[in-house]
């Protein structure tokens, strides 16, 4: 029988695997694992088990670890996860795709009952109908002002009743009266905190955004870049398209009021001396275009009529 490992032999080795860890993946998902039992554990490391692995240990060890790789490779960007490691949290070194890792991750949840002093993660609403209790358990409804009435000689719930707020703790009248309906409001799992990079960390809701998402705030950053070029007047390429048009405006109000002229000013200058020519011109436009696909369709139609035949072509003349 090999003997115990000491606890500084237990050390030196977390240690190593971490630091192996660290060297060999750069994407590392950080997840709170409060409630999540040992059961669930092992079967989300085995259904991660191929392009990730999950970590778990005290925070202090996990930190000093982490300065010890980050010292020992002089690659000091590591030092970005110990602000992440608070509370009851664990690493999942991943190569394969985040959002993938992190939507696998979320599979693994379980149901569990409302225990006393827990703090509800969720609003826990009991729903209306028949509870299948004996009349004699009314007095847990009364308690918590839950509105019965007794139907076929059972206790049926008549609205629904948000029993639970979120955040608030569980009593112990609420955990009884769940026991007793079989409802297991709260499910636990992993829950992924942040997301580690290659040296970046961001939230986890990044993982989330489409290419819809990403042009939609490109346009709006190009919208603002633009808007305060125009209003102090510094040349940038999103507003120098802007700034062309604006110019030629200027231009071209000042050739109108003074002698001066260029070619686009001169047909400017003309539609305002005679404004129906203006007119005129905006009816023609539509015609013409319009127009075209008559013009079109008639000589498709000449196309397709069949050619009279002369008395030349039958052989005779009728006047032979």
């Amino acid at each position: 029988m090999a003997p115990k490992a000491t606890k500084a032999e237990k050390k030196i080795a977390y240690d190593g695997k971490l630091c192996q860890l660290l060297e060999e993946y750069g994407q590392i998902l950080v997840v709170n694992a409060d409630n999540v039992g040992s059961k669930q554990l092992q079967n989300i490391r085995k259904g991660l088990r191929g392009d990730s692995v999950v970590l778990m240990g005290k925070n202090t060890m996990m930190k000093r670890s982490v300065r010890m790789h980050a010292e020992k490779t002089g690659n000091n960007v590591y030092l970005n996860l110990i602000p992440l490691l608070i509370g009851n949290v664990g690493l999942i070194f991943t190569k394969g795709d985040l959002k993938e890792v992190s939507e696998e991750v979320a599979k693994y949840k379980v149901g569990a009952p409302a225990r006393v002093g827990l703090v509800a993660p969720i609003d826990v609403v009991v729903p209306p109908g028949n509870t299948g209790l004996d009349p004699s358990q009314t007095s847990f409804f009364q308690v918590l002002n839950i509105p019965t009435k007794i139907n076929k000689g059972t206790v049926e719930i008549i609205t629904p009743v948000e029993l639970i707020r979120k955040g608030e703790k569980v009593g112990s009248s609420e955990a009884a009266l769940l026991a007793k309906l079989g409802i297991r409001p709260f499910s636990y799992g992993l829950v992924v905190l942040s997301v580690y990079d290659n040296g970046s960390v961001f939230s986890p809701e990044v993982l989330d955004l489409t290419e819809d998402d990403l042009l939609e705030k490109f346009a709006a950053g190009v919208s603002m870049v633009t808007s305060l070029s125009l209003a102090i007047s510094y040349p940038t390429l999103a507003a120098a398209p802007h700034m062309f048009v604006n110019a030629y405006k200027n231009i071209l109000s000042v050739a109108i009021e003074t002698d001066y002229s260029f070619p686009e000013a001169d047909k400017v200058k003309e539609y305002l001396k005679d404004p129906s020519k203006f007119a005129v011109a905006a009816v023609a436009a539509p015609a013409a275009a319009s127009g075209a696909p008559a013009a079109a369709a008639k000589e498709e139609e000449k196309k397709e009529e069949p050619a009279e035949e002369s008395d030349d072509d039958m052989g005779f003349s009728l006047f032979d």
